[in-house]
């Protein structure tokens, strides 16, 4: 029993280095040692205030009218604005890409820094129609 614990307990401090390896960002509700913190449990901001367990994690808000506009951090996509009003990342370079269908698309990078907020306002303006073709 205590190899089986020993061995789970080495499983699970693995899986952020799994995650890191592939390049991926994940965003969402943590764990920590007393349970989940996020959305849900314990309030807006989570057990340890508006960071979550991680102290050297930022903010980034959106701030557009477009609910359903894709979001992608890094080339992956993390979800849509309206599911990710605001996401805690953390501190590094991000490349942040807001895409809707038939409108301009929104590129950005930015510096996230530990215990900041970052407020992006995509503009995301209608494209405008193809000119027909022929003669």
């Amino acid at each position: 029993m205590r190899r089986f614990l020993l061995f789970s307990a080495a499983f699970v401090a693995m899986l952020p280095m799994t995650a890191l390896a592939r390049g991926r960002v994940f965003v969402g509700p943590g764990f920590s040692p007393y349970g989940w913190y996020g959305y849900g449990w314990y309030g807006p901001y989570g057990m340890y205030g508006p960071y979550g367990a991680a102290p050297n994690a930022g903010k980034v808000k959106l701030d557009t009218d477009i609910k359903d506009a894709e979001v992608f951090i890094n080339g992956s996509y993390a979800g849509t604005v309206g599911q990710l009003k605001t996401m805690v990342l953390r501190s590094g370079n991000y490349n942040i890409e807001v895409r809707a269908p038939g409108r301009t698309p929104f590129q950005q990078r930015i510096y996230v820094v530990a215990e900041k907020t970052i407020k992006l306002h995509p503009e995301l303006r209608l494209q405008a129609p193809a000119p027909p073709s022929g003669s």
